[in-house]
C-alpha cells in the first residue's frame, strides 16, 4: 500500500497476538486503532505501543456489543474517513462446559463462544465494511486456527487427535472460515482480500501460555495477509508455510 499513510483497526489489541499485530502493522507505517473491550488493559497496551514508536490510539470496542461495534465505525469514519486494514482477531477459548455431555450448559457455553468468534467478527466486519469500500486497497484479516480445520480435526491419527471435543472453539473456528469464504466472494470486486489465518499454537493468557510460539511469531502471519499487494490471494486459510486444508 502506498501514498498516505493506511489505516488499521485491530480487534482485541490489548495482549497477546493481537498487540502483537498492532505492533507489526504500526511498525510498517500504518496509523492502527488497537480495539479492547477493557479500558485499563487497553490503555496500557497503546502505551506500550506507543512506547515502541507506534502511532496507536485506543478505541472501546467489545465485539459482542452492537453499540461499541457503532461507535468504534463512527470515530474511525470521523477521524479519517476509510478504513484500509480490519484485522478480526478478538476471541475465546471457551471452559470445560463446552465438552459434549457435560449437562445443561453446554449450550450456553457454545452460544458464548460463536458470539465472540463468529457473530462478532460479522459484526465488526459490516460495521467498517463502508469504510473499507473506501479505501483504495482493502485488506480483512480472520485469526482462525488449525482447530478449524475439517480436515485436521477428521483425522484419527493426526496431531489434533488428543485434543477433548468441544463444540464450540472448533466449530466457531470452521464457521469463521466459512464466513470467510463469503466475504472473499462478495468484496472480490471491490479489490477487498479476505483471508483466515492460523498463527500456529501460541503462547497467550487465553490458553494459560500453553503454546509454544510467542505473540510475535503468532502475529507474523497476519501481519503479511494484511499488507497482501494487489495481486494477493483472497479466500485463503492459510499459516506461516502456505494453505491449509479446510
Amino acid at each position: 500500500m502506498t501514498g498516505t499513510r493506511s489505516i488499521a483497526l485491530v480487534t482485541g489489541a490489548n495482549r497477546g497476538i493481537g498487540e502483537a499485530v498492532a505492533a507489526g502493522l504500526a511498525g510498517l507505517g500504518m496509523t492502527v486503532f488497537a480495539g479492547a473491550r477493557d479500558a485499563r488493559r487497553g490503555a496500557a497496551a497503546v502505551e506500550r505501543l506507543r512506547a515502541a514508536g507506534g502511532d496507536v490510539h485506543g478505541i472501546a470496542l467489545d465485539v459482542t456489543d452492537a453499540g461499541t461495534v457503532a461507535a468504534a465505525a463512527e470515530e474511525v469514519a470521523a477521524r479519517h474517513g476509510r478504513l484500509d486494514v480490519l484485522v478480526n482477531n478478538a476471541g475465546i477459548l471457551g471452559d470445560e462446559r463446552q465438552v459434549p455431555g457435560t449437562g445443561g450448559d453446554v449450550l450456553a457455553e457454545v452460544r458464548r463462544v460463536f458470539e465472540a468468534n463468529v457473530f462478532g467478527v460479522i459484526a465488526v466486519t459490516e460495521a467498517m465494511l463502508p469504510l473499507l469500500l473506501r479505501s483504495p486497497a482493502g485488506r480483512v484479516v480472520n485469526l482462525s486456527g488449525r482447530g478449524g480445520s475439517l480436515t485436521a480435526m477428521a483425522a484419527q491419527d493426526g496431531d489434533l487427535a488428543g485434543l477433548p471435543p468441544l463444540l464450540g472453539y472448533p466449530p466457531s473456528k470452521a464457521a469463521l472460515n466459512a464466513v470467510t469464504l463469503q466475504y472473499a466472494k462478495r468484496l472480490r470486486e471491490h479489490g477487498i482480500l479476505v483471508n483466515a489465518v492460523c498463527p500456529g499454537l501460541t503462547a497467550t493468557e487465553g490458553n494459560g501460555f500453553a503454546g509454544d510460539r510467542t505473540p510475535e511469531q503468532g502475529a507474523a502471519i497476519a501481519v503479511r495477509m494484511a499488507t497482501l499487494g494487489p495481486d494477493g490471494p483472497t479466500g485463503t486459510f492459510v499459516d506461516e508455510h502456505g494453505p491449509l486444508p479446510w
